[in-house]
C-alpha cells in the first residue's frame, strides 16, 4: 500500500508503474472517489454539528417553556437526520469504493528493474556453474522416480487429483534432508526458525498484498473464514501485525511449512512431474527492516547469497535473473529469482524467487518503528526462498544421476540421508 498523501502528488507515476507491471488499474478513479469521500465526510460532519446545536437550542427552549420554537427545531432536525442517513449511505459506498481500489494500488518498481512484459524480458545478471555433459541416455526425474522407487504421481492422482504425488524411501528422505539442510544454514546465520499457521484469516493475506488479486489462487475454508497460504512468508510477516517493532537490527525470520496453491491459469503448463504440484514444501526467509533503501537492498542481497550458498552445496548449476516489471507482483519493489538447470528440460527452472517490498507491505499489516529521533516509521519486508521441495528434486536426481541408473547424493546432504553416498534401486 502506498501513502494516499504521496499518491496525490504522485498520480503520474502510481499509472506508470500500473502499465509497466501490466494492470488493469486507474489512479484516476481512486482519486475521484477519494475526493467523493473526503467532500462527503466533510459534509456529514456539518451536518452533525448542525443537528447537536439545535438539538441543544431545543432543549433549551423546552426548559423555557417555549413550545412552538422547540417544535420548529423537531422539524428541522427530522429532516437533518434524514439528510444525514443518505449522506452517511453515501460516505460508506465512498469508503467502500476507496479502500478497495487503494488495496489495488501497485507498488512502484525500482529503477533499475529491466522493463518487460514476461519472464522473457527477465536479464540474467550471473550465471554459476556449467551444464553437465552426458555421456549415457539421460533420463528425467520421473523415470528416475519410478525405477528407484522415489515417489509415485499415478497413485497421488488417484488419491489427489491432479498435480498431486506421492514420495517415498529415498524420495521421502532427500525432500526432508534439503529442508534440514536450509534449516540449519540459516540458524547458523542468524534467522529465528519457525512453524507457522497454515490457515490464516482474510486479514493477513490482505496485509500481505496476496489479496484482492491472488484469491484465485488460494484455497479457502469456508467454514471456518480461514485459507490455507501459498508461502510462509504471510503468516511470518502477519505475526508482527499492528505492532511497534524493536529495530535495532533487522529481524531475520524462517519459516518451515507445507504450502498450497491452485495455480490457476497454468492449466498444460509443466504438467509432467513434480514441478508445478499444488502441496509443497518451503523454507522461507523474511527479514523486517529499517525504513532505508541502501539497507534494504544490501539485505536482498544477503538473502539472495544465503539461497546461493545453498545451490552451490548441492552442487547445482544455477543462474540469477533480474525480474523485469512485467513479471513482477503488485507489491514488488524489487525481484530476483534464481533458476537451477534441469537437463531434462534442457533449460534452467525457477526455484527460487527473491523479493524488496520496501514498506508497501508494512504499511498494509501496519508494521512500524521508532527511529534514532522517536519517529514512528513502516519498515521494510524482504522475501525469499531459502528451498522449495519437491521441485528442487527435479535438479537434484537429474544433475546428479549416474550411468548405472543411481544418483550420486551431494556430500552436503549425506549427514541428512542416514550416511547414504548413492541412491539405487
Amino acid at each position: 500500500m502506498l501513502d494516499i498523501k504521496w499518491i496525490r502528488m504522485n498520480a503520474d507515476k502510481v499509472q506508470r508503474a500500473a502499465r509497466l507491471k501490466g494492470m488493469a488499474f486507474n489512479v484516476q478513479e481512486l482519486l475521484a472517489w477519494d475526493s467523493k469521500r473526503r467532500d462527503l465526510l466533510q459534509n456529514t460532519e456539518a451536518m452533525r454539528q448542525e443537528r447537536n446545536k439545535a438539538s441543544g437550542q431545543i432543549a433549551a427552549h423546552m426548559r423555557a417553556g417555549e413550545k412552538e420554537p422547540a417544535e420548529r427545531l423537531k422539524e428541522q432536525v427530522r429532516q437533518l437526520n434524514e439528510e444525514l442517513g443518505r449522506a452517511e449511505q453515501e460516505l460508506d459506498e465512498a469508503e467502500r469504493q476507496y479502500r478497495h481500489l487503494l488495496l489495488l494500488v501497485p507498488n512502484l518498481p525500482a529503477d533499475d528493474s529491466p522493463v518487460g512484459v514476461s519472464d522473457a524480458d527477465n536479464i540474467e545478471v550471473r550465471r554459476v556453474g556449467a551444464a553437465r555433459a552426458f555421456d549415457f541416455p539421460l533420463l528425467d526425474h520421473v523415470e528416475l522416480g519410478e525405477r528407484l522407487d522415489l515417489f509415485d504421481i499415478p497413485r497421488g492422482v488417484k488419491v489427489g487429483g491432479a498435480r498431486s504425488y506421492y514420495l517415498k524411501n529415498a524420495g521421502l528422505l532427500l525432500h526432508r534432508a534439503v529442508q534440514q539442510f536450509a534449516i540449519d544454514m540459516l540458524t547458523d546465520r542468524g534467522f529465528t526458525i519457525m512453524d507457522v499457521p497454515l490457515m490464516v484469516r482474510r486479514d493477513a493475506l490482505i496485509g500481505t498484498g496476496f489479496f484482492p488479486l491472488g484469491e484465485d489462487q488460494c484455497y479457502a475454508i469456508p467454514e471456518e473464514q480461514l485459507w490455507l497460504v501459498g508461502t510462509s512468508e504471510v503468516s511470518l510477516v502477519s505475526y508482527y501485525g499492528d505492532e511497534i517493532v524493536d529495530m535495532s537490527k533487522p529481524i531475520r525470520l524462517a519459516g518451515v511449512s507445507p504450502c498450497f496453491r491452485r495455480e490457476v491459469g497454468s492449466a498444460g503448463r509443466d504438467v509432467r512431474g513434480l514441478y508445478r504440484v499444488h502441496q509443497f514444501a518451503k523454507v522461507e526467509q523474511v527479514i523486517l527492516a529499517p525504513n532505508d533503501a541502501a539497507v534494504s537492498n544490501r539485505l536482498l542481497e544477503e538473502m539472495v547469497g544465503h539461497a546461493e550458498s545453498i545451490l552451490e552445496a548441492l552442487e547445482l548449476p544455477y543462474r540469477v535473473m533480474a525480474v523485469c516489471t512485467g513479471d513482477m507482483s503488485q507489491k514488488t519493489f524489487k525481484q530476483y529469482d534464481i533458476e537451477t538447470w534441469m537437463p531434462s528440460r534442457g533449460a534452467y527452472g525457477e526455484t527460487h524467487s527473491a523479493s524488496n517490498l520496501h514498506d508497501f507491505q508494512a504499511r498494509r499489516m501496519n508494521i512500524r518503528y521508532r527511529d534514532a529521533e522517536g519517529q514512528l516509521q513502516y519498515c521494510h519486508t524482504l522475501n525469499n526462498t531459502a528451498v522449495a521441495t519437491p521441485r528442487i528434486l527435479i535438479p537434484l536426481l537429474e544433475n546428479h544421476q549416474q550411468a548405472d541408473g543411481s544418483i550420486r547424493i551431494p556430500e552436503a546432504l549425506r549427514p541428512y540421508m542416514r550416511g547414504l553416498a548413492e541412491i539405487r534401486p
